[in-house]
């Protein structure tokens, strides 16, 4: 997921998504999140547009043994406060090498 802002209902939409494709177990699922959509792992996402969203579905991700991702250069990483979920930071090179080793791609 990239950018949008805070303003944005894209990626609380995608994380929603995510977490309901994850919850059937056929598929693994990794969410990235990249520039602004970094703030959706905010310690307060209800200050995000559909930021409940986040709340109640980011956990799922990794309850279905899925992985979250962060853009590891995006500024706003500094002003997450403490995440309500683990995170992997990664940069683009491994970006790539995840893109790679996965089967399907979907980018909002």
């Amino acid at each position: 997921m990239t950018g949008g802002g805070p303003h944005s209902p894209r990626p609380a939409e995608a994380v929603r998504i995510a977490a309901g494709v994850g919850a059937w177990r056929k598929a693994a699922v990794t969410i990235y999140l990249r520039d602004a959509a970094v703030l959706a792992l905010s310690e307060f996402p209800d200050e995000l547009t559909d930021g409940l969203i986040f709340s109640r579905y980011l956990p799922l991700v990794g309850e279905s043994s899925g992985v979250v991702c962060a853009q590891r250069s995006a500024p706003w990483l500094r002003e997450i406060g403490r995440a309500p979920v683990s995170f992997r930071e990664i940069d683009d090179e491994e970006l790539a090498t995840l893109a790679l080793e996965n089967h399907y791609l979907i980018r909002f």
